[in-house]
């Protein structure tokens, strides 16, 4: 049954992604220019754009030119920036690496503050500590992350000056490289943990309402013991269905706080791609996004049916 549910959960993920696929190639294509007008300018004659279309095959039907497109992406083949001409493929794995370690990191952060609110959040439900907590995570969800990480800029660079305000360090250097983590992640992090906890509170809530937390409380274990042995586990299928949707979110998000911190990663890559109108940069940088997004919640669902086993016997 396991096995089948894998195989299955797979079939699904490469349908969706060649889908989507179809979906990001076509939307660009649509866009008026190519990437031939966009590498000759504008003073190109009428001749000079004919041949560099051919020479870049942009000539050719759109079934063909998508076929090429995948199977070269497929290969780790992106092409050439047609502003810079550099290989896109090396750009992108350098945004990557980037924005993976920024997105990851604001994630444990989220969680962190997500699980330890929402759980006191709704052990404390009726008291006025569990009100301030539920207090503080609507703020949390109500401040967008650029302007989070414009007052932590504020707060810990410019009037404490403890934390730089932007710029990227590598993790050869682990004193530097915490240093400019630090504010960008918490940025991302914070907002996404506000909005959690509401879910958490809201599964565990659910979870401390149920028939075998009563049964686990008349065995003799006390409400704190019932929760950790027993709660957290069975609240944890909805919460991880939720972290999932918002880790997508998370790389969304990325854009903007790579670019409030002058991070140059995946998201700031788009962003001065799409100034410069470099389309084939652009479709290689959304298909990465996509796919990531799609990786995420295969993780998500195939986690869930493990954890779950009422998971795993209905599909």
């Amino acid at each position: 049954m396991m096995f089948r549910n894998v195989i299955n959960r797979i079939a699904v993920f490469i349908v969706t992604l060649v889908a989507s696929s179809i979906i990001v190639f076509l939307l660009l294509s649509a866009l008026p220019g190519d990437a031939a007008s966009t590498s000759l300018g504008t003073d190109a004659s009428a001749a000079a754009l004919v041949a560099k279309r051919h020479e870049l095959g942009l000539d050719q039907p759109l079934p063909i030119r998508y076929w090429v497109w995948a199977t070269n992406i497929l290969q780790g083949n992106m092409g050439i920036s047609a502003i810079s001409g550099v290989n896109i493929a090396t750009d992108v794995f350098n945004g990557l690496q980037v924005t993976l370690i920024l997105v990851i990191t604001a994630m444990i952060i989220a969680l962190i503050i997500a699980f330890g609110f929402g759980i006191l959040a709704a052990r404390f439900q009726d008291r006025a500590f569990g009100f301030i907590i539920s207090v503080l995570s609507q703020v949390g969800i109500a401040i967008p992350s650029f302007l989070a990480g414009l007052i932590l800029v504020i707060v810990f660079a410019v009037q404490l000056r403890i934390l730089p305000a932007t710029g990227w360090v590598a993790p050869d250097d682990p004193g530097g490289f915490a240093s400019h983590l630090i504010l960008p992640a918490f940025s991302l992090g914070l907002v996404q943990g506000a909005i959690m906890s509401r879910y958490v509170r809201s599964a565990m809530l659910e979870v401390i309402g149920d028939d075998f937390m009563r049964t686990a409380r008349s065995k003799g274990l006390s409400r704190n013991g019932a929760l950790r042995r027993h709660g957290i586990r069975n609240a944890l299928v909805p919460i991880m269905n939720v972290a999932g949707i918002e880790m997508a979110s998370m790389l969304i998000g990325a854009v903007v706080v790579e670019r409030v911190f002058e991070i140059r990663g995946l998201g700031s890559l788009l962003i001065s791609s799409v100034e410069n109108r470099d389309l084939p940069e652009v479709q290689s940088i959304v298909m990465v996004l996509v796919v990531l997004v799609l990786v995420v919640n295969l993780i998500v669902d195939l986690l869930s049916a493990v954890i779950d086993p009422r998971i795993r016997g209905a599909r």
